[in-house]
């Protein structure tokens, strides 16, 4: 059983409650998810993310196919993180940490996404053909966004993105 980490870093110009706000929001999603993700919200997304939350999604990952993703948030502590885990989609194993934290002139934020492909030694070729360039393109595409709505963290070095497994 192959687990892959993603891990990554970015520092924004907000005070915590923005970032938090924005963050939190379900809605804003679409926002930071690349247009060729097709990327479309049925349900669950109402209201601010809470423990036992089930929002379900539709995306398009490759080859036009589109697919329903469900994710469960699982634990939140205001303005300090929350967990999604998937609950129905294209992962054997989908946990998503966001952390928040304040830091001088802003607000660090922290991704770990700790992930398993279904299909055993076809789902690690897929992963080092496709999935693993995809998912640090999602993450770069998240962080050219966020730099686009709330500015550059000053004195800031590129954004920190590591992949383990």
């Amino acid at each position: 059983m192959k687990i892959y980490r993603l891990h990554t870093k970015q520092n924004l110009p907000i005070s915590l409650d923005a970032a938090w706000d924005f963050l939190s929001d379900p809605v804003n999603l679409r926002t930071i998810t690349p247009p060729h993700m097709g990327f479309e919200i049925l349900s669950g997304a109402d209201r601010k993310v809470y423990a036992g939350q089930i929002i379900q999604y539709n995306v398009t990952p490759i080859l036009g196919i589109k697919l329903k993703w469900v994710t469960e948030i699982t634990h939140v502590y205001d303005k300090k993180y929350f967990v999604d885990e998937q609950r129905f989609g294209p992962y054997a194993l989908w946990h998503h940490k966001h952390f928040l934290k304040e830091i001088d002139g802003g607000v660090e934020m922290e991704d770990i996404v700790d992930y398993k492909l279904p299909l055993g030694f076809l789902g690690r070729i897929m992963h080092t053909l496709f999935v693993g360039r995809q998912l640090k393109d999602i993450f770069k595409y998240r962080e050219e966004k966020l730099i686009k709505l709330f500015g550059k963290h000053k004195g800031d070095n590129d954004k920190v993105i590591k992949m383990y497994g």
